[in-house]
């Protein structure tokens, strides 16, 4: 046995505590290591890989907005007009195929239609047109520059493995998520800030959503530095940012400056690299101090901006003002950004819930891409907007001509990309007259990649390709594995289709 091995792989319990504990917001103080970062720690196929990427990108940032409770194609994005003649049929049992259901609903007795109550028009994109409901008329103004995917699919059934699946390529906790992925294989672009901060908004329709866990969003296997960073709405936006009472700028100086010194004297001793990285985390840190409040004050925000996000813009904490943060937080090129927004998930009442939550998002997405837009990020910004899975188009619970209810339904069911080498203009996939099920173009159900099905694995694939990086090549070894964001048992593939 090597003495200095084993120190290293099995650290004692005052080095774990030492590691892993105190210090000025312990997320941001990991994450906020800097540039040195791109590809290091095992990644054999990317060491060294930083801002050159494996080949030109498209995209050097990206902004995910994720709708958690997953919001109901059928009522927003992907018109079913024949299902208005066939409210309170069973669902076919050709159209279901013995498909799986929760248990939320795999004990009722029947499975009738339910229509959409709500309106839909289309609206020019520059090619065949896009279907926008009248609960998102925002969006409808914008189809021209995002790109519609109604033939995304997923084997998860239930919210966390389905949530925790698109965050992190994988149905089981544990893996590292898509920001930390992106900021272990780019590094930093930003010395002041993190490189993958996130926002979880309020939101509007019933209080009782699913629950959202920091491994959501956490590092996994990767050095913990790689996290993302919760912004808080409410007290300081970070933990431990601001000095405590009776401590100023020059003690705090002078407090980092004696730490350093002997976190020196013990590097010397020990020869742990960790150390080293202490010292540059405190550092961090304390130019947080700075820009953290700069980032959020927004009162050089000009008149006409906030009221291009809405009423709620004002706000702290709401999806309007979190996207408007967003937007400062890539035009001080922060990498990665992802805004959760809870509440969607209408098993019943969908018709008093899904307004409220769709006024909460459509006016300031819609801005976000305007406004990135208008300042010249769109071209080199990844927007992405969805949520973990679909929505039946069965009751769940009673029917009425004016209320219902729809179950999780993972088969398929539609989000939106634009900016970042995305193709404005596209409505990619086609789904059968229930958006059920996935078809080719002979209307038969599928699930292949060559008709237009996209997985989780191929948006996440396809993620990675716009900010310049091979998901093949993007692996660490761990558990015997080449492990990657897309996963090792199937391959992913790049929608190509809906790229410029």
């Amino acid at each position: 046995m090597n003495p200095t091995d084993d120190h290293f792989t099995n650290p004692t319990r005052r080095q774990f505590f030492g590691r892993s504990a105190a210090g000025l917001g312990v997320p941001a103080l990991l994450s906020l290591l800097g540039r040195e970062g791109p590809g290091v720690e095992g990644a054999r196929s990317t060491r060294g890989l930083g801002v050159a990427t494996h080949f030109a990108p498209t995209a050097k940032r990206a902004i995910y907005l994720f709708m958690s409770g997953a919001p109901s194609q059928l009522d927003t994005l992907d018109y079913k007009p024949q299902l208005a003649d066939k409210y309170d049929e069973d669902l076919p049992d050709e159209i279901r195929r013995g498909q799986r259901l929760t248990t939320m609903t795999s004990g009722q007795d029947r499975f009738p239609i339910a229509p959409s109550i709500y309106r839909f028009q289309q609206y020019d994109n520059g090619g065949d047109g896009a279907w926008v409901s009248e609960l998102m008329p925002h969006t409808a103004t914008m189809v021209k520059d995002i790109a519609i995917v109604r033939s995304m699919r997923t084997e998860a059934i239930n919210h966390d493995p389905a949530i925790t699946y698109f965050c992190t390529g994988d149905e089981r906790p544990g893996k590292p998520s898509l920001g930390s992925w992106l900021n272990y294989g780019l590094g930093s672009l930003n010395d002041e800030l993190p490189s993958f901060v996130v926002m979880n908004a309020t939101w509007s329709a019933k209080r009782d959503a699913q629950a959202l866990y920091n491994r959501l969003w956490g590092s996994g296997f990767l050095p913990s530095r790689h996290q993302g960073v919760l912004l808080r709405s409410q007290g300081d936006p970070v933990l431990y940012l601001r000095n405590p009472a009776g401590v100023d700028e020059r003690t705090r100086r002078d407090m980092l400056d004696a730490l350093a010194e002997l976190n020196h004297h013990h590097f010397e001793r020990l020869g742990d690299p960790e150390i080293q990285s202490r010292i540059q985390q405190y550092e961090m840190a304390f130019r947080m101090q700075t820009s953290v409040p700069e980032l959020t004050n927004l009162a050089g925000e000009t008149k006409e901006t906030m009221q291009m996000y809405g009423p709620d813009v004002s706000q702290p904490g709401t999806f309007a003002s979190s996207c408007l943060l967003a937007r400062r937080l890539v035009e001080r090129e922060v990498r990665f950004v992802q805004i959760f927004h809870r509440g969607w998930d209408q098993h019943g009442n969908l018709t008093g819930d899904l307004p409220r939550q769709c006024r909460d998002i459509d006016q300031p997405a819609t801005a976000l891409i305007r406004d990135l837009k208008q300042r010249g990020l769109l071209e080199d910004t990844l927007v992405v907007w969805g949520g973990e899975f679909g929505r039946t188009a069965y009751c769940q619970g009673k029917l009425t001509k004016t209320n219902y209810g729809r179950d999780h339904h993972p088969k398929c069911f539609t989000v939106w990309l634009a900016g970042g080498g995305v193709q404005g203009g596209v409505v990619h996939g086609r789904t059968d007259d229930y958006s059920y099920n996935i078809i080719d173009d002979a209307g038969h159900p599928t699930t292949r990649f060559e008709d237009d099905a996209v997985h989780v694995r191929d948006l996440n694939a396809t993620i990675l390709h716009c900010m310049g990086i091979d998901h093949r090549r993007l692996t660490v070894k761990f558990k015997g594995l080449e492990q990657r964001l897309t996963g090792v048992e199937e391959e992913a593939h790049i929608v190509q289709k809906i790229l410029t």
